[in-house]
C-alpha cells in the first residue's frame, strides 16, 4: 500500500529520503524554507545520484508554507539540530492532531524541541545511519547504506513497510535513545576533527595525533552517557569510533560539508550537547568544549571561497 509522506527538510538526507520513498512510489512532500533547494526540487523532483554512478529524479511535492501541508498524518523530520524549533512551528500548523512528527536527525534535545510545540505524544525518536552527500540544490549522492532505528509506536502506521519498500534498512527498538547516544558519540569523535582539519574521516586514522584526540572525545562523551545511566550499543566507545571512521573512510562529514560551504553547523547539538550534560554531572569534557569552541570559531569566520 502506498503511504503519503511528509518529510520536513531540503537538504542532502531530506532529498535522498524522498528520492528513495518517491521511487517506491509514495506520495512524498517535502516541507522546507531553503529557496534555492525548493526551486530545483519543484523543476526536476528529488535528484539521486548513487553509488554506481546512475542517476534518477523522482517526483515530489513541494511546500514552502506549512499551511499547504495541514492534516499531515506522517512527518520524517530531517533538518539540521539547529533548525528544529523552526521545524516544530512549522509541524504545529500541519500535522494533524493524531500524527507523528519521527525525528532522525543528528545530536540530542531534537526529539524534545519538537515536544515542546507538538507535545510528546506526537513525537517519535529515531536515528539513521544512512550518508548522503549534496552536490547541489534538489541533487544528493548517496552514501553507505547505514540503518535506520525508529521508536516502537502505535502511530507509525505505514511507516516502517514504506521505509523497507523504499531499501532502507529499517528496525524497530524498544530504546532509541541508546541509539542517538551511540551516533552521538560516534560523530563527536569523528566530525569535529575532521571539520577542523578539513579531511575525510579515514584520514584521522592514519594521524596519530587526530586519532588520540578522536579517542579523548568518544571518552569523555561515553563517561557522560553512564552518567546519564543510557545503556550504549557497543562496549568500547572508542573502537565504535575508529570502525565508523574505517567503514566511512571517504566520506565527508557533514559537519565538515558545513564548513566547506560556510554553513551553521550541528556542533552545539553534539560536542555542545556532552558539555553541558556534563556540566550538569559535575563530569570535565575539555577536549570536547574546545572542539565545540574552535568549530564555533570557524563558522564565526566561513571560508570567503564559499
Amino acid at each position: 500500500m502506498n503511504a503519503e509522506l511528509l518529510i520536513v527538510g531540503t537538504g542532502a538526507l531530506a532529498t535522498l529520503f524522498a528520492a528513495r520513498l518517491s521511487g517506491a512510489g509514495h506520495r512524498v512532500t517535502m516541507l522546507g524554507k531553503w529557496p534555492a533547494g525548493l526551486e530545483a526540487l519543484r523543476a526536476r523532483g528529488a535528484h539521486l545520484l548513487e553509488a554506481d554512478g546512475s542517476e534518477r529524479a523522482f517526483p515530489v511535492r513541494v511546500a514552502a508554507d506549512a499551511r499547504e501541508c495541514r492534516g499531515a498524518q506522517h512527518a520524517l523530520v530531517l533538518v539540521k539540530a539547529w533548525q528544529t524549533p523552526r521545524a516544530a512551528r512549522q509541524l504545529a500548523d500541519c500535522l494533524a492532531p493524531d500524527g507523528l512528527a519521527i525525528t532522525l536527525q543528528n545530536g540530542l534535545g531534537n526529539r524534545e524541541a519538537l515536544a515542546r510545540d507538538l507535545g510528546p505524544g506526537r513525537v517519535a525518536l529515531g536515528v539513521t545511519t544512512a550518508g548522503a552527500t549534496l552536490v547541489e540544490p534538489g541533487l544528493a549522492r548517496a552514501g553507505g547504506a547505514g540503518l535506520t532505528s525508529i521508536e516502537r509506536n502505535p502511530a507509525l502506521g505505514p511507516v516502517p513497510e514504506a521505509l523497507r519498500s523504499a531499501d532502507f534498512k529499517l528496525e524497530l527498538v524498544d530504546d532509541a535513545q541508546s541509539l542517538v547516544w551511540g551516533k552521538l558519540i560516534v560523530n563527536a569523535a569523528i566530525n569535529p576533527l575532521t571539520a577542523l582539519l578539513r579531511v575525510p574521516n579515514g584520514v584521522l586514522l592514519e594521524r596519530p595525533a587526530a586519532r588520540a584526540l578522536m579517542a579523548a572525545l568518544a571518552t569523555e562523551a561515553a563517561q557522560v552517557a553512564a552518567a546519564e545511566k543510557v545503556h550504549l550499543p557497543f562496549s568500547d566507545p572508542v573502537a565504535a569510533a575508529e570502525e565508523v571512521a574505517r567503514l566511512t573512510a571517504a566520506n565527508h562529514s557533514s559537519m565538515l560539508q558545513d564548513v566547506q560551504r560556510g554553513a551553521q553547523t550541528e556542533i552545539d547539538a553534539i560536542c555542545g550537547a556532552i558539555v553541558e550534560r556534563g556540566e550538569l554531572h559535575g563530569i570535565s569534557t575539555p577536549v570536547n568544549r574546545v572542539c565545540r569552541d574552535l568549530v564555533r570559531a570557524v563558522r564565526e569566520n566561513p571560508p570567503q571561497s564559499h
